[in-house]
C-alpha cells in the first residue's frame, strides 16, 4: 500500500486529489495539509511514502517544505523518508528547477490526466523519478549559475569506481539503461547494477538527483 499525504492550499483541490487516489486499491491517503508548515507537522505524526506537494502556498511554500523533508536536499535520501511529487498550475522552468534541487522526485502540472498522476505516484513510490534526466539537464544548463557547491560534495565522487563514474556521465546525458548498455557494450542488467551502486554510494534518491550532483561537483559543466 502506498501511503500519500496531499499538500495544497485549496481545499477543493485536496478533495479532488483525495477522491482520485481513494479509488485505487494500492493507494491510501493518510493526511492532508494546507501549507508547507502544516505538512511538516502532519508528517511528524504519520508515515508516508509519497507527498503530493503544491509549489506556491502561503506561510511555507512547497519548495521550502520539500527541502526540509528531504533533509537539506539529498543527504538524508538513504534514510527512507517520503518522496515528493510536486504539482503546480505554473508551467515555469524556475519552479521545476527549484523543486528538483530541493529534492523532489517529480514535477507535474495539476491539469495532468488522473491516470498520469496515479502513474507518477507509483513511479515515485518505487524509487524512480518522473522527470526525465534530459529535462533535468536542460534545466541545469539554464540555471547552473544558481548551483552552489556544498562542502564535501566533490569528495563523494571518490567513492565511485572508474566504471561507475563512466556510467554516471552517461546518465547525465539522459541515456536510458538500454542506451548506456549499448555505449559500454555490456548487458542492461549490468548497467542497472552500476546505477544502483552509484545511488547507494552517493546517498541519492534517483537518477535526477545524480544529474544535479554531477553539476554541483563540477563533473559536468553547462553545455558540456
Amino acid at each position: 500500500m502506498i501511503r500519500v499525504v496531499i499538500v495544497d492550499d485549496q481545499s477543493l483541490v485536496r478533495a479532488g486529489f483525495r477522491m482520485v487516489l481513494a479509488s485505487q486499491p494500492d493507494i491510501e491517503v493518510v493526511g492532508e495539509a494546507g501549507d508547507g508548515a502544516e505538512a511538516l507537522r502532519v508528517l511528524g505524526r504519520v508515515r508516508a511514502d509519497v507527498v503530493v506537494m503544491d509549489v506556491r502556498m502561503p506561510i511555507m511554500d512547497g519548495v521550502e517544505a520539500t527541502r526540509r523533508l528531504c533533509g537539506g536536499d539529498r543527504d538524508s535520501a538513504a534514510g527512507g523518508g517520503p518522496r515528493v511529487l510536486v504539482l503546480t498550475t505554473f508551467d515555469t522552468e524556475s519552479d521545476a528547477f527549484a523543486a528538483l534541487q530541493a529534492g523532489a522526485s517529480g514535477f507535474l502540472l495539476k491539469n495532468v490526466p488522473p491516470e498520469e498522476l496515479l502513474s507518477a505516484i507509483r513511479v515515485v513510490a518505487g524509487g524512480e523519478a518522473v522527470v526525465a534526466p534530459r529535462i533535468t539537464r536542460r534545466l541545469l544548463d539554464r540555471f547552473a549559475g544558481q548551483l552552489a557547491p556544498r562542502p564535501g560534495d566533490a569528495g563523494r565522487l571518490a567513492a565511485l569506481t572508474e566504471r561507475e563514474r563512466e556510467v554516471l556521465l552517461l546518465v547525465t546525458q539522459g541515456l536510458s539503461n538500454v542506451e548506456i548498455a549499448e555505449n559500454l557494450y555490456v548487458a542492461e542488467t549490468t548497467v542497472k547494477t552500476h546505477v544502483g551502486r552509484i545511488l547507494t554510494k552517493l546517498g541519492l534518491r534517483d537518477r535526477v538527483q545524480a544529474v544535479i550532483l554531477a553539476y554541483e561537483t563540477g563533473l559536468v559543466r553547462p553545455g558540456q
